[in-house]
């Protein structure tokens, strides 16, 4: 790599270079401060500043970790400057749903839904301790947001990224046994916040089956508006938020009152299309009528096989630009 510092590379040299790793710097980023839009200015920092730096770049790491370098102390740089991003669960208490949902909120706080198109699936490496999909769902999201800024960058950079205790190290100009010893205290608080067990796992347990089958009968009774047929899916504990409001509702009954009162009122009409986020099921969510107007997309977290497959927290991103989410068109 000596020789890329030595030459002259110009933009679209530079471009061609760095495009093998953009996909994967940007879900760093994501993953470092829990927004999409946050995570494109870190990496458009990242990027002018690797950029201006290749001439000085002497090849003592590999490239693909110089510009981890780069990218995760943009972000470091970021975090100091805005607000730490949570979800409406995390934020303040259950609502009651009799009450009418509070406002949304002007300042960006809540952590942002991620397009499975945008996710990596390479291998991992052996250090890694999360898969490249685990590691961008919502509550692993969430769970990285309440560690402290270098904290976070250690947990990704050598449980979801694999790098050594060394080149961790290096990044964040720091010792290898302060690496370990900060990676120590990370696990034990993302592992206090995170449920027992990931969302790929409980996929792979539930099988592609009865997932379709969850998801078929979740969009047929929504647009049906079967209230009744959408609480029998819920965990009894089951969560709904509907970021950027405030407001979040807890448990069957709840849920029953603020459906009906709300989005499944009967004079609301809505149509759902499957979708893909954070390496869970997803579906973006259209009013009806003419013109047909989006409404947000909905990511829901499953329990495991055991529990049949039940919905215990869904997440309604209002407003989302769903362009990226969808999958397929509407069949009608």
């Amino acid at each position: 790599m000596s020789s890329i510092a030595n030459s002259t590379v110009d933009r679209e040299s530079f471009q061609a270079l760095i495009e093998p790793y953009r996909a994967e710097l940007h879900a760093h980023c994501y993953r470092m401060l829990g927004s999409v839009h946050d995570a494109e200015d870190a990496l458009q920092d990242a990027l002018l500043r690797a950029w201006r730096g290749l001439p000085q770049f002497e090849g003592r790491s590999s490239l693909r970790s110089w510009l981890y370098r780069i990218a995760t102390n943009s972000c470091l740089r970021l975090i100091e400057r805005r607000p730490a991003r949570v979800l409406p669960v995390d934020y303040g208490p259950p609502s009651d749903a009799h009450d009418e949902p509070a406002p949304p909120l002007v300042e960006s706080v809540w952590i942002e839904p991620y397009p499975d198109a945008e996710i990596v699936d390479g291998l991992a490496a052996p250090e890694a301790r999360y898969e490249q999909r685990e590691s961008v769902e919502l509550a692993f999201v969430a769970a990285l947001q309440y560690l402290p800024a270098r904290q976070r960058a250690v947990l990704i950079l050598r449980d979801v990224l694999g790098f050594s205790g060394a080149e961790v190290a290096d990044t964040l100009e720091t010792t290898p046994k302060a690496v370990y010893s900060t990676l120590q205290r990370a696990h034990k608080s993302v592992d206090a916040h995170l449920p027992a067990y990931s969302q790929q796992g409980t996929l792979r347990s539930l099988g592609d089956a009865r997932v379709r089958a969850i998801v078929e009968t979740y969009v047929d009774a929504w647009e049906r508006g079967d209230v009744d047929r959408i609480v029998s899916m819920l965990a009894e504990d089951a969560i709904l938020a509907m970021p950027p409001r405030p407001s979040w509702y807890r448990g069957l009954e709840e849920a029953r009152v603020f459906l009906a009162r709300g989005p499944l009122a009967p004079t609301r009409g809505r149509r759902l299309r499957p979708a893909a986020a954070n390496g869970q099921l997803a579906v973006g969510s259209h009013y009806t009528g003419w013109p047909e107007r989006p409404e947000g997309l909905q990511v829901l977290q499953l329990l495991r096989l055991d529990t049949d497959g039940r919905v215990v927290e869904i997440t309604a991103f209002i407003g989302t630009e769903l362009g990226p989410f969808v999958r397929v068109a509407s069949p009608r």
